[in-house]
């Protein structure tokens, strides 16, 4: 089964402050990966993975900020 961060820390009953310090991360950038604002590294990743006790690979580390948040209207989206 994969979940993202938000989910397991709701599910393993760990506020982002413990899973910040539990994985020795800065506590904005914890955050900012439980909301799907940062994609973590790989180090991150498997820090991460380990306060949780499961594989990088059954977390989804999807980035959730959609594009036209970022570009305007994002690809094609405009008209001439």
């Amino acid at each position: 089964m994969v979940t993202n961060v938000a989910e397991l820390c709701e599910s393993q009953q760990v506020t982002l402050a413990q899973l910040a310090e539990r994985s020795g991360l800065d506590e904005s950038r914890v955050t900012a990966i439980a909301l799907g604002r940062w994609t973590p590294s790989p180090d991150e990743r498997q820090r991460i993975a380990a306060v949780f006790q499961v594989a990088v690979d059954q977390i989804s580390w999807r980035h959730k900020t959609p594009i036209e948040h970022l570009y305007g209207h994002g690809p094609g989206g405009g008209t001439s």
